[in-house]
């Protein structure tokens, strides 16, 4: 089978940064599906692990794809071979910049019917991540009964802060806050739920203040985590909560401590990482996301579609995430012929 791979860290434009290369194709194990790959999106995962984390033997780099499933492992009991799935992968088991794929059926679930291939692969790393990082590290309920909660999300128009405005304006309560620093950035947050938006590059708390929210409950930080963070511990309530999926080189926690503030780390890739006893959430979880994108509550965060999965368009897309300022979520969709 086709695969993208890397070795060495290089930088994008480099000839070895990615290459295409034959690989045997894979085996299911007990509770895999082997997945023909349609469709993929690109995260910055993707181009963070190239750059920091070289490899001895080619990597197949890539996490969100949507397929048909072509086997299945021996336990396994929830798919059979023509479901078109979803998933966002494991961070320890080769990738979905290939033709073919495996991947745990914990962590699985049947594509939302109402989407294509590519708008589908836009969504399941940073749904995954969004949720998780709204319902179980921050603990904002879900439903509408008044909460008094306002959450502030920084880094809003990105792809995780794409579907979790969708989240959290339309199944909670929150009062719902977004930071953009352009004006089409602020035109799509809004258009996903943001019911507020402040500019990031001036200062947040007379923005805030002016908009009547002298305070915040809740942060979610997806982005310079360790540029904004002071500003961050003057606006949370007294109890709040910061979250961030990030990686500052440092944070001094300690300016937490007079609001008895909690800080909390999302990395979806733990559940399948470690094979935790609730791993099955994440395929459950998948599975909620893709009744709600049926049900027309959440859309696809797709804002560009790069062509097939090849080695010049992924790089093009890598490189775009490298630059910043990417809204939503880029994809890909099928190998050339």
């Amino acid at each position: 089978m086709r695969a993208i791979v890397y070795k060495e860290s290089r930088q994008i434009d480099h000839p070895e940064a990615l290459f295409e290369i034959e690989l045997p194709e894979p085996q299911p194990g007990p509770r895999d599906l082997l997945v023909r790959v349609q469709a993929i999106s690109v995260n910055p995962v993707d181009y963070k692990v190239r750059q920091r984390m070289p490899s001895a033997s080619p990597r197949v780099l890539g996490w969100d794809a949507v397929g048909e499933v072509v086997a299945v492992g021996q336990s396994v009991t929830a798919f059979k071979p023509g479901d078109r799935v979803w998933y966002a992968g494991a961070f320890d088991r080769p990738g979905s910049n290939a033709e073919m794929q495996c991947v745990d059926e914990r962590i699985v679930s049947i594509a939302p019917r109402s989407l294509s291939a590519p708008d589908a692969a836009a969504l399941p790393l940073t749904s995954i991540t969004a949720w998780e990082l709204l319902f179980e590290r921050l603990g904002i309920k879900p439903g509408k009964h008044p909460s008094g909660d306002v959450l502030l999300v920084s880094g809003a128009a990105g792809g995780v802060g794409s579907i979790l405005l969708q989240l959290a304006s339309r199944l909670t309560a929150a009062t719902v806050i977004a930071t953009a620093g352009r004006a089409e950035s602020r035109l799509w947050v809004e258009s996903l739920g943001a019911h507020h938006v402040v500019d990031y590059h001036e200062p947040l708390a007379p923005q805030l203040a002016k908009l009547g929210f002298p305070a915040v409950t809740h942060v979610a930080s997806l982005t310079h985590t360790d540029q904004y963070f002071p500003q961050f511990v003057e606006l949370i309530a007294p109890f709040g909560h910061l979250a961030l999926i990030d990686d500052p080189p440092a944070l001094d926690v300690s300016a937490m401590k007079f609001r008895s503030l909690s800080l909390h780390w999302e990395f979806m890739f733990s559940r399948s990482m470690f094979e935790t006893n609730d791993m099955n959430a994440q395929g459950q979880l998948l599975r909620d996301v893709a009744t709600l994108v049926d049900a027309g509550v959440l859309r696809t965060t797709a804002t560009q579609q790069l062509g097939s999965i090849n080695v010049e368009n992924l790089r093009r897309a890598q490189a775009q995430l490298e630059r910043g300022g990417v809204r939503g979520k880029l994809v890909l969709a099928g190998f050339d012929d």
